[in-house]
């Protein structure tokens, strides 16, 4: 069965390890059928939520930027798969920017069922990115129909190319996508 395949890249660097990763999980994707399509927060405006809760009624956000087009796509993806350096232990900045500004989708009907978590950090240790994946299993949790089904950990990556030097992460994130 084909699948709508939503990849969405926080980083602030274009080519950073993360956005990197996530494109060979677009490309096993992509060649197992499914339709992908990868959007990049760096060159997004995305305004922070009001905390007004209009979208509760309305279904839509009051703030007119980028995000409105980002969560349609999101509400119509099967699979949505995040990919995000980690600072300071945590998910970037215009991941949980983003995060917050989905509110609409609470009170709406969604599609995305997968959720995949691409992570990159300078760190080595195997605990980096736990204050981010506890962070996005909370966004998961207000969506009773959805799961986390997979985590891609490249850690130990401190200058932005370092990724190329590390195969089998992106081999994973290769063999990830095709098997969404």
């Amino acid at each position: 069965m084909t699948k709508k395949v939503l990849l969405i890249g926080t980083s602030p660097r274009l080519n950073g390890n993360s956005n990197q990763i996530l494109k060979e999980f677009e490309k096993g994707a992509k060649e197992s059928g499914n339709e992908t399509e990868i959007i990049y927060l760096n060159d997004k405006k995305t305004n922070f939520c009001k905390g007004c809760l209009v979208c509760q009624k309305t279904l839509k956000c009051v703030i007119n930027d980028d995000v409105k087009e980002i969560i349609e796509k999101m509400k119509t993806s099967d699979v949505i798969v995040w990919a995000t350096p980690i600072y300071y232990y945590e998910m970037s900045g215009q991941m949980k920017t983003l995060i917050d500004r989905t509110n609409p989708l609470f009170a709406d009907k969604y599609n995305f069922r997968d959720i995949y978590l691409i992570m990159t950090a300078a760190d080595t240790g195997d605990y980096s990115g736990d204050g981010c994946i506890k962070g996005l299993q909370g966004w998961i949790d207000c969506f009773d129909k959805t799961t986390l089904k997979g985590i891609i950990k490249g850690f130990g990556l401190e200058n932005p190319n370092d990724i190329q030097n590390r195969k089998e992460i992106l081999i994973e994130a290769y063999e990830k996508g095709k098997n969404v």
